[in-house]
């Protein structure tokens, strides 16, 4: 079974592109999804966090994300820590995932999948792209809590998009120029043939 990766700058469409496949019965990993949920329920990771970051790292209902945020965002060996944390968990729970499925290929879709080195798991990988306005677009129109100011952050923070092309097999272009289905399936073709 083919382990394919998706990713793609914030805005790109990554999700949008992984219903797609979704459609074609292809199961799909949501990376960033599960990192949420295991930063919650998984015991190992949550002691950990609290060692580095403090017991206000969590509240009663779960993870902190404010206060993590706030601490992780500008400060470069914060974010290496909770990583170092956090993409390990993800990768081992990903590959019990890919153990219970039964498909001629799987997605891990990913946003920082380069960044965490996890494409190095992976047989294949698409990248997802779109033009800078539109990507701040859609995020500002997703992420009602973020301005901007913010989101301009955070696309500076990640790796180049024409980097994160240039080192994918596959590109799909999410603009207003090029129809996605037909990207997608000749993708699922050359994946299944």
């Amino acid at each position: 079974m083919k382990k394919i990766g998706i990713t793609g700058g914030i805005g790109s469409g990554k999700s949008t592109v992984c219903k797609v496949f979704e459609v074609l019965n292809i199961p799909v990993y949501d990376a960033d999804t599960r990192a949420k949920w295991l930063m919650n329920y998984s015991p190992n990771i949550k002691s950990r966090i609290i060692e580095a970051f403090g017991d206000e790292s969590y509240t009663e209902e779960g993870l902190n994300r404010t206060y993590l945020a706030q601490l992780v965002f500008n400060n470069v060996e914060h974010t290496k820590t909770i990583n170092s944390i956090v993409h390990p968990e993800v990768g081992n729970d990903f590959k019990v995932w890919v153990e219970s499925q039964n498909t001629a290929y799987v997605i891990k879709e990913a946003a920082l999948m380069f960044e965490s080195s996890s494409y190095k798991e992976m047989d294949e990988i698409i990248c997802v792209t779109a033009p800078l306005e539109v990507r701040i677009s859609r995020t500002l129109n997703r992420d009602k809590h973020r301005d901007r100011k913010q989101v301009e952050g955070i696309i500076n923070k990640q790796m180049p998009q024409e980097e994160k092309v240039a080192k994918s097999d596959y590109e799909i272009k999410n603009d207003d120029d090029n129809l996605l289905i037909p990207q997608v399936l000749k993708i699922h073709e050359s994946l299944v043939s």
